[in-house]
């Protein structure tokens, strides 16, 4: 059920706040799906909306396309590179490459120079240059180090060419809205294109930053047997962290005097340049076996992945209960309006007794799953993982959770509700960025072969089909609770199959058990109602950071590893031919932040589409 706790949904004070909003833009009465939509997206705007900040323009641009850099990540090169077991040859393929980058740079930043007005712009232009030019005498001494042979790689491969074509063209002022070459006249114009040029080279500089103080996380730098170390150590160094900010100072200062639309052009090359760097990394070639993606792992044939999430707030950015009861609300009568004769039509609370009903209901599951919370963290925390122990007391939750929904439905709230309302609404709900692109991948894909379930408490089913079918997803199967209904109008009551932890994890063993392959299961979830089935996996994936979560799970041993750090550690264990082994049950729970980081894991990056 998940009324209200501690999530991103309506309460009375927001769908209040809301209306009159909404009333204050439109002097007419609003159809109630007029209203819907509008209050709907609002609530998903209020959830995800970041308040305005004094950051500077490079920040945002990179704050807003941070998902390239997670995905150049999660590349088998640099888990590879990050483990240390990558082959020498593959960093000395890697090195020819970036030699062609940093040429390149040094090129675009005498473009640049060119273009500036500023004579403090320049200065700095002529600083970042020669940091470009130290930097290819390190790539110099990384070959004479490592003893690479580099006569092989003097071409620049297709992936670094596209990126080379791209800044150059940019520096000679060769984008849409600037004259050509020759052509810039006024010193605004040059600036313009020293701008452009240099919101092409900031995301590379700051992935490069991002990269390395990724990996020196991880990796001692002070150890002598990581062959790579040096390499980590450059461009997680103060002073390559100096020269990011310059750039990025420098990039803030050159689009000052930028028109909204011209921003606009330079929010596009910056995010095309982010793109076209994660492209680079992605066709280093790395002729070993690697730990990801993890498609790669199962042969079709012979054996199935097969995949499981959670529906709300792993998938969606507000809790279906919220949108159901926001529908409720909006559709009822007023208090003024009288109620249907008809048969076909079935009679409704007013909308001032629903909302306050809804408040009560929401208030008492709040309170109660407290105390059903601390009930259950009554005994001594335990050291080891005690899957027995933390599955009765998660029983404690079932009960619960029944005794919720069942409060819910003799309180006729959802009674009433028309399936095309519904529906609607799900074809706008907002999910979390990324999410739609992994299921629209990992289920069209015919030669995956790849099982998706739906494991969800949602009281309505066809709130869930509904969402994902608007994104072109047909092949994914729900297991929800269904509700009842009339004419296409809900009874108020709830065909209830999945409303508790107990509940997932048996339509998860009885999913399997109708299977006929060997399957690979991986679990997704963010909730304490997750916790059975993320651990039965074979690899349990948590998206979000719930408290409780990790709360119950810790208290029964449970133990919470991102899962970056654990592809890096498995790559680093990893000998040829042995495979990879996931293990259901080892009281190991792998956390990630988003989907770019689940889409990275499971299928290549290269497949990410843009929403």
């Amino acid at each position: 059920m998940r009324l209200f706790l501690n999530k991103p949904c309506l309460t009375i004070p927001v769908y209040n706040t809301i209306r009159s909003a909404f009333l204050n833009t439109n002097t007419s009465h609003p159809s109630p799906l007029n209203y819907l939509n509008f209050s709907f997206l609002t609530i998903s705007s209020m959830a995800t909306t970041p308040k305005p900040n004094e950051e500077g323009t490079a920040k945002r641009f990179w704050d807003k396309f941070n998902k390239e850099s997670i995905l150049t990540l999660y590349t088998p090169f640099v888990v590879s590179l990050a483990s240390g077991n990558l082959k020498l040859d593959a960093f000395g393929r890697y090195i020819a490459q970036d030699v062609h980058f940093l040429k390149c740079f040094a090129q675009a930043y005498e473009l640049a120079e060119d273009c500036a007005d500023d004579d403090d712009a320049k200065v700095l232009i002529v600083e970042l240059r020669k940091r470009v030019l130290e930097e290819l005498k390190l790539h110099h001494s990384f070959v004479q180090e490592c003893d690479l042979d580099l006569s092989k790689e003097t071409t620049p491969n297709p992936a670094t060419l596209k990126y080379t074509n791209f800044l150059l063209a940019t520096a000679s002022g060769k984008v849409e809205g600037v004259k050509g070459p020759g052509e810039l006249a006024t010193p605004f114009e040059k600036t313009k294109v020293a701008a452009y040029t240099l919101g092409a080279m900031a995301p590379s500089i700051r992935l490069y930053a991002f990269l390395g103080k990724e990996l020196r996380s991880l990796v001692d730098v002070n150890d002598d047997e990581h062959p790579y170390k040096k390499w980590i150590g450059k461009y997680s160094s103060e002073a390559y962290q100096v020269a990011m900010l310059q750039t990025e100072d420098l990039l803030d200062k050159l689009s000052i005097s930028l028109t909204g639309e011209e921003l606009d052009t330079m929010q596009k090359l910056y995010h095309q340049a982010l793109k076209l760097e994660m492209e680079f990394f992605l066709a280093q070639p790395v002729d070993q076996q690697t730990v990801l993606p993890l498609i790669k792992h199962h042969i079709p044939t012979e054996n199935g992945l097969m995949l499981f999430s959670d529906f709300d707030l792993t998938c969606t950015v507000v809790d279906s209960s919220a949108i159901l009861a926001e529908i409720a609300i909006v559709t009822a009568p007023k208090s003024d309006q009288s109620q249907p004769e008809s048969r076909s039509q079935i009679a409704r609370m007013t909308s001032a007794d629903l909302r306050n009903t809804w408040e009560v209901l929401s208030r008492q599951y709040t309170e109660e799953y407290e105390q059903c919370t601390e009930s259950m963290l009554a005994n001594e925390k335990v050291e080891d993982f005690d899957y027995e122990g933390l599955k009765t007391a998660l029983e404690q939750l079932s009960e619960f959770e029944r005794r919720a929904n069942m409060r819910v439905i003799e309180s006729n709230v959802l009674k009433g509700l028309n399936l095309e309302d519904i529906k609607r609404a799900g074809e706008r709900l907002i999910l979390h960025d990324g999410c739609m692109p992994f299921f629209h991948i990992i289920t069209n894909n015919q030669n995956l072969n790849v099982n998706v379930h739906v494991l969800s408490y949602c009281w309505c089913a066809d709130l869930i089909r509904s969402a994902f079918s608007s994104g072109g997803i047909q092949t994914m199967h729900v297991h929800a609770n269904e509700f009842v209904y009339e004419n296409s109008l809900s009874t108020g009551e709830i065909i209830k199959k999945v409303e508790s932890p107990i509940d997932k994890l048996q339509a998860f063993t009885d999913i399997l058990k109708n299977s006929n392959k060997t399957n690979l299961t991986i679990y997704i979830g963010d909730s304490v109602g997750d916790l059975l089935c993320l651990l039965e996996a074979d690899i349990g994936i948590v998206i979000g950071s719930s408290s409780s979560l990790r709360r119950i799970a810790s208290h029964f041993g449970v133990s919470f590893v991102p899962l970056f750090p654990a592809l890096v550690k498995k790559q680093k264990e990893y000998v040829e031919g042995s495979g990879v082994s996931w293990k259901g049950l080892s009281g190991v729970l792998y956390t990630v932040s988003s989907w770019a980081e689940v889409h990275s894991f499971i299928i290549e990056s290269d497949c990410y589409g843009d929403e």
